[in-house]
């Protein structure tokens, strides 16, 4: 009795399937990042807060308050001073807040930065819903200059539906600034 083989490669073939697998896991690579962070952006999953174009109407805002704290950092390498101009504030669940952080560049150049966020506790995330943020976009500050920068958000009256959540009455609402990599010409 002779076993059934399966079809053969080669050492061509081979090649060019791993070849191909290696190639394909360096897609996967470059595309989990982004991926990543559209599913959290979508779920709220780790912190992520919530996209919103409006906070809903007067009428649907319930009479249970949280206080949402702030906290501000600077990644490694970014010389900017970053800080809330406020600790906290407490608002009613559906009302929108605003709040703002302040940040200053001490040094002789011109830095551009962009801000990561996250919320805690993370299950609040899916909640917790920005309508405007400086986090949105890139931001540049001159050498010396200092900005203001605010955030709008409230948080969905809907969280009254998460058991999970029944005890929470803070949340914190972190910010760290990263410094974009400077542009090179490449010689041109």
């Amino acid at each position: 009795m002779s076993a059934a083989k399966g079809p053969r490669l080669g050492r061509h073939g081979t090649a060019l399937l791993l070849a191909g697998l290696v190639l394909g896991m360096a897609g996967l690579a470059f595309a989990s990042v982004p991926l990543y962070s559209l599913f959290c952006q979508v779920t709220g999953y780790g912190g992520t807060s919530r996209v919103a174009t409006a906070a809903p109407a007067p009428t649907e805002v319930l009479d249970r308050v949280i206080t949402v704290q702030f906290n501000a950092d600077t990644a490694r390498g970014m010389p900017w001073r970053f800080a809330p101009l406020q600790r906290q504030v407490r608002l009613r669940l559906g009302e929108e807040s605003l709040a703002f952080y302040r940040a200053h560049n001490p040094s002789p150049h011109s830095i551009t930065g962009s801000a990561t966020f996250n919320v805690t506790p993370h299950i609040a995330g899916p909640y917790f819903n920005k309508i405007e943020c400086f986090c949105f976009t890139e931001q540049t500050l001159a050498a010396g200059q200092s900005a203001d920068m605010p955030v709008s958000f409230f948080i969905d009256p809907e969280i009254v539906n998460e058991r999970d959540l029944d005890g929470v009455d803070t949340i914190t609402l972190s910010y760290t600034f990263f410094a974009r990599p400077p542009e090179t010409d490449n010689g041109r």
